[in-house]
């Protein structure tokens, strides 16, 4: 810890800006890299918010749609009894929901107009029970009754397919129907009763939900090939889906959603991982002008220091005092930092939109990214780390000019004076 004497030294040196242009481009160098520090701690903070909002929101709209674990049958047939299966499941005191599921790609057709998507079929009543937008489309989906051949689309390949409630749209199965004039395609059409729109362009762009008796039929299956669980913890995913994996036997195939969207999530980690190596960097960079600042000040102080050594200072003391000149900066620079980065990052939902008008310009286009809007989610696990990281290369920058304050001999430095 330093004596009270080194704090007020090393203080007074911090704001020493007047005394001659020497002094005031020493102070102009200091203030630069507190300026650097800080810009580099903000722009981790901001970045890594934004890349957590992202994530975030991903998650949650993909997770509105999709259920957290999926239980399939390995043959790609129907379950022998899903609700045998669905019950086995419900054991685990994880799980609070479970629902029957078909799902297989097909096209969709609208006169000349057609797009593959995933046809999902399900069970209205137990699918609120399972996602979020089951719950939220209850009304909807009581529309998809056994028999009645009625779809519901997403937002996005409604409009591409320029249809709406009470269209009708033909669904091109996969596999043909063999007939004595060759391989026909499976047509069957349906009746839209409703649109829904989860947020997450693809499944907005890729997803049409019919009831599973239909999908049964139509995908010439027995039953539904599938049962979806809701979980407690979202987080708990990985675990519970191992510990199924084991109970459910061989025949059957366990997937959680972080599984499904693997290569998606692996690649924002690798993108934050990297980005936060750059942005470390700039922290570095600024970090170690303190070097400059020091030297340029130990050589400056000569006088002053050999006129403390006489006073009875000691190497020990001397060096205390550059040592709190530098560490100053680093935590000026690195609170500053961290609160215009919170401010930022607690605003960006304000500021980008404010931007893009500003500018006539689009960073998050709904037709290329999953989301439009920018997000952001500070966490505590990346800032308490930045700004200790921002201190520790501050003061490591100290170390080489403040030893070579202590080293300075007195009768040396005052021989010209």
């Amino acid at each position: 810890m330093p004596s009270p004497f080194e704090l007020q030294v090393g203080w007074r040196y911090v704001r020493a800006g007047r005394g001659g242009r020497r002094n005031a481009f020493i102070s102009f160098i200091s203030g630069a890299s507190m300026v650097g520090i800080a810009l580099g701690v903000m722009a981790l903070i901001v970045v890594l918010s934004v890349m957590n909002g992202f994530q975030k929101e991903v998650r949650d709209r993909m997770l509105n749609v999709i259920a957290h674990v999926e239980l399939l049958n390995y043959s790609g047939q129907a379950l022998p009894d899903w609700q045998a299966t669905a019950a086995q499941a419900r054991q685990n005191p994880a799980v609070i929901g479970a629902a029957p599921f078909i799902a297989n790609q097909s096209l969709i057709a609208r006169g000349e107009d057609m797009r593959g998507t995933v046809i999902r079929g399900i069970a209205p009543a137990e699918e609120a029970t399972v996602t979020g937008l089951g719950a939220q489309l209850k009304d909807t989906y009581a529309k998809l009754a056994p028999g009645a051949w009625n779809i519901v689309l997403g937002a996005e390949l409604a409009r591409q397919l320029n249809v709406g409630e009470g269209d009708k749209i033909t669904v091109v199965a996969p596999g043909g129907q063999v007939t004595p004039a060759g391989v026909v395609p499976r047509l069957k059409s349906f009746n839209i009763v409703g649109v829904f729109h989860s947020g997450h362009y693809e499944y907005d762009a890729g997803l049409a939900l019919v009831h599973v008796d239909d999908a049964a039929k139509l995908f010439r299956t027995e039953g539904p090939t599938g049962v979806q669980l809701k979980l407690r913890d979202v987080h708990d995913a990985r675990r519970v889906a191992a510990e199924l994996a084991g109970q459910m036997g061989p025949d059957i195939l366990v997937r959680d959603w972080t599984r499904s969207n693997a290569t998606w999530f692996d690649a924002v980690q690798i993108e934050k991982r990297m980005m936060s190596i750059v942005l470390t960097l700039i922290v570095a960079v600024a970090a170690f002008n303190l070097v400059s600042t020091l030297v340029m000040t130990v050589t400056d102080k000569q006088s002053d220091i050999a006129i403390l050594r006489t006073l009875g200072a000691s190497p020990r003391s001397v060096m205390g005092i550059f040592i709190v000149q530098g560490a100053a900066s680093g935590i000026i620079g690195t609170l500053a930092g961290v609160v215009l980065g919170l401010l930022l990052a607690f605003n960006i939902d304000v500021i980008v939109p404010a931007i893009e008008q500003l500018l006539n310009v689009s960073f998050l286009p709904g037709s290329i990214y999953l989301i439009s809007q920018m997000p952001s989610d500070p966490q505590s696990g990346d800032i308490v780390p930045i700004a200790i990281g921002s201190l520790s290369l501050a003061f490591l920058a100290t170390l080489y000019p403040s030893w070579r304050a202590s080293r300075v001999q007195p009768a040396e430095a005052l021989r010209y004076e």
